[in-house]
């Protein structure tokens, strides 16, 4: 998607790591172009090893790309890190809660990173339990909720410190089906609650056509494969279409790299 300004936005990014075995470099992302537009929520879907957390990481600026232009907010992700402070907020696979910290410290902890006023990060916290349905369980460690829980306290963190982009690295992977459903309902009205701009990595198909306003389909090295669009107001009959059409694209094999 063409936009003036995106939140996000790769030109030609490539990125190679030197084999184990010192036998040459193994192509993880290859010239990879993308825009996301602010308020977006941009499934990214593809098989394991396809290159979707490279290209994640290079978001989130834990690595920096082997060549090719990266840019979030309009700043270099890796060289300018500090930038970033407090403007994203990440959930990843497991909910990497502190097990010595309570649900609400847990939550307080991005806030109290940086150095956010005692009380209102303490209210801050405390009004997104709530809205993720875990008033009562404030005093709760980790040990004594369950993994939706765990799970919802973690989006919580994400969302407290008020981040302009939100990266999800397959969130609800080890939740049950029906957990996992109403997680991700819930994260996407939240997300557009607050006009958040929201990048999902997933490898289900059904996940990633409920949460993304688009679906980019990766194949190995990280490149677009498939592109699609969806709404509300998109039918059923279109839905199973879309959902033929990527699982066709999945199912193509890719040559060894």
């Amino acid at each position: 998607m063409a936009s003036a300004d995106p939140v996000i936005r790769f030109r030609d990014v490539s990125k190679s790591f030197r084999r184990p075995d010192g036998r040459g470099d193994f192509v993880a992302v290859d010239k990879l172009s993308f825009e996301i537009g602010k308020g977006e929520i941009v499934a990214v879907l593809g098989k394991t090893g396809c290159g979707k957390s490279t290209m994640f990481n290079i978001v989130a600026g834990l690595i920096e790309p082997s060549s090719g232009e990266a840019r979030v907010i309009g700043h270099d992700p890796f060289r300018e890190f500090a930038f970033f402070r407090g403007k994203i907020g990440i959930v990843f696979q497991n909910d990497r809660l502190m097990p010595w910290r309570s649900a609400l410290d847990n939550v307080r902890l991005g806030l109290q990173i940086l150095d956010t006023d005692a009380g209102h990060a303490n209210e801050s916290a405390r009004q997104w339990l709530m809205r993720l349905g875990l008033s009562g369980h404030e005093n709760d460690y980790p040990h004594a909720l369950s993994g939706g829980m765990r799970q919802r306290v973690s989006i919580a963190r994400a969302f407290a410190v008020d981040p302009e982009i939100l990266l999800c690295d397959e969130p609800f992977s080890s939740l049950d089906e029906m957990t996992a459903r109403d997680l991700r309902a819930e994260f996407v009205r939240l997300v557009r609650l607050n006009n958040k701009t929201a990048v999902f990595i997933t490898h289900q198909i059904n996940e990633a056509m409920e949460i993304g306003d688009r679906v980019l389909v990766f194949h190995h090295p990280a490149r677009i494969a498939y592109e699609t669009r969806l709404d509300a107001s998109t039918s059923e009959e279109k839905r199973r279409t879309m959902h033929d059409d990527i699982m066709r694209v999945l199912s193509v094999e890719q040559a060894p790299t």
